[in-house]
């Protein structure tokens, strides 16, 4: 295991702590409000950085191998964060948080397997206008950060 790897992984599941933390301790009403800017829940937004967890790390592996990903735009994403949101919109507290974590921690497998060569690796990425990214920089930009983005989201909505 490569101490880079490591490093991502355990912020990745440091940041799956937070948010399931945080979640744990939101009243039903809370976990119902609709968050800013998009309305979804904040149950619903829960679920969804839990749901995402493997997709991420899938589209880094595809970059450290060298392909790019192609053909993934921010509309394609808008419309899978919609279709997860209608299909999850009862998902439970409890549900939601054993997810984040089970796919927290198994995402940051994923990214400790990741040799320093396949981390430094860049290929296209059709999410960031092709330019050639790193595996890591995609692992940074979307598994790790995406606990802390949605958290920050969720708090403000709460007004806490």
């Amino acid at each position: 295991m490569g101490v880079r790897a490591n490093a991502l992984a355990d912020r990745i599941e440091q940041g799956a702590r937070n948010l399931a933390s945080f979640a744990e301790g939101m009243s039903d009403a809370e976990w119902r409000t609709a968050v800013r800017p998009d309305g979804r829940t904040a149950g619903v937004i829960v679920h969804h950085v839990a749901s995402m967890y493997p997709v991420e790390v899938d589209l880094a592996r595809t970059l450290a191998s060298g392909k790019p990903v192609a053909g993934l735009t921010w509309g394609n994403v808008a419309e899978i964060n919609a279709k997860h949101a209608r299909e999850h919109a009862g998902a439970s507290k409890r549900e939601a948080i054993d997810l984040l974590l089970k796919n927290g921690r198994a995402a940051a497998d994923g990214v400790r397997a990741f040799t320093d060569g396949e981390l430094d690796t860049a290929a296209p990425c059709s999410l960031n206008a092709d330019a050639p990214v790193t595996a890591q920089f995609f692992v940074e930009d979307h598994a790790l950060r995406h606990s802390w983005h949605h958290l920050a989201k969720i708090r403000a909505s709460l007004k806490r």
